[in-house]
């Protein structure tokens, strides 16, 4: 390639550098993107208003907790209709004449014929008699059970107290175990004793402090009556190891 062609070529390059093809844009002649704002999606309705909790009556609201529990408006479907009414009646008296005024019966059973009607009279009826005399046996039994609190000699004059009984008056073992090793800072487990009936074992030469606890109704100790409480001794016989 001669000198000629060589600055011909040259001659090209320079023109097209000048040309609008290779010219970039200036940013001063850029038009700014401006950014298109989102579209506006229509207002909803407002929230509803938070709807309050409903109240519920439970039959003896917690100050006659032997009466059924349950809702004053199911009464009639457990098995203490009597004392739920007195209960009502006494302590709520508008609920008790909107549940068992007699125009509130009147409308309950108006639709029923009359042998429907004396039917549930005597299914009522029975219903409360069950209830009753299972409660009068629960009872009966509950005050001919005893609590044995038994001091027992172990080696080297070291003691344990066991407490038998106290599920009979519906005292929760667990519970009590664990008050028990609390008050006294020591170990406190159930177990069973040799005759197959659970038991509380507590270390220590306590004795005479649970029966304390038991008469004051300490903790979960309540409801057992003084008189069926025993204290026996059981001493380590001689010659065992």
């Amino acid at each position: 390639m001669g000198p000629h062609h060589v600055k011909f070529c040259l001659l090209a390059i320079d023109q097209a550098r000048q040309s609008s093809f290779f010219t970039m844009p200036s940013k001063k002649n850029q038009t700014p993107v401006v950014p298109t704002p989102a579209a506006e999606e229509p207002a909803g309705p407002p929230p509803p208003d938070p709807v309050p909790p409903v109240e519920v009556l439970y039959c003896g609201d917690l100050i006659a907790p032997t009466v059924c529990s349950f809702p004053v408006e199911y009464c009639e479907f457990g098995s203490s209709l009597t004392r739920c009414k007195e209960w009502l009646h006494g302590s709520h008296s508008n609920l008790f004449d909107k549940y068992y005024s007699e125009d509130a019966l009147a409308s309950k059973v108006g639709t029923l014929s009359l042998e429907a009607q004396a039917k549930l009279e005597k299914d009522t009826a029975k219903k409360e008699a069950k209830a009753e005399a299972k409660a009068d046996a629960a009872l009966k039994k509950k005050l001919a059970s005893q609590v044995t609190i038994k001091r027992i000699e172990r080696n080297k004059r070291k003691h344990v107290t066991s407490i038998a009984g106290l599920e009979a008056f519906g005292i929760d073992l667990k519970k009590a175990a664990k008050q028990f090793a609390s008050k006294f800072a020591t170990g406190a487990s159930v177990t069973k004793n040799v005759h197959g009936q659970d038991e509380i074992v507590v270390q220590g030469d306590v004795s005479d402090e649970i029966v304390d606890m038991i008469e004051e109704g300490a903790g979960v100790l309540k409801g057992i009556p003084g008189d069926n409480v025993e204290v026996v001794e059981e001493k380590k016989k001689k010659g065992a190891d």
